[in-house]
């Protein structure tokens, strides 16, 4: 697999940029704390195949961050404790943009989850040796 490298930079500026919609969404009064956990699922999901393209890494169409995590195992990626966890941000790649048979997210949850995902995309930049310009705010608050 030969990408450019502007292809997996580009994955790399959506992913920063989710995590930024997800920071703004848990203060805004009128968004649901679910909708901050979709955007750090997003974050996740984007920043890991930002590094599988730069590996030259084939993965599949899936919003499933353990099947992403997987495959840079099975490269000899080592994953650090926090990163290896971050397969429990999956859930929020559905289920929690609708309503349904499941417990509401709380604030608390959707504080884990943007920190789980900016721990993910922080990895991902060292590992793909590319850090942005201006570091997005790191309150969540």
């Amino acid at each position: 697999m030969n990408v450019p490298a502007d292809v997996a930079s580009a994955w790399l500026r959506h992913a920063r940029s989710d995590l930024q919609l997800a920071r703004v969404a848990l203060r805004a009064r009128a968004v649901l704390p679910e909708g901050a956990c979709f955007h750090a699922q997003q974050c996740a999901e984007k920043a890991l195949k930002a590094l599988l393209l730069q590996r030259g890494i084939a993965f599949p169409r899936t919003h499933s961050i353990e099947v992403l995590l997987d495959l840079l195992k099975a490269h000899g990626v080592a994953l650090p404790n926090g990163v290896d966890e971050a397969f429990s941000l999956s859930e929020y790649a559905i289920q929690t943009r609708y309503p349904g048979e499941w417990e509401p997210i709380t604030k608390s949850e959707a504080h884990r989850a943007i920190e789980q995902a900016g721990l993910v995309l922080a990895w991902v930049e060292v590992q793909m040796h590319d850090r942005p310009a201006d570091p997005p705010e790191n309150q969540i608050s």
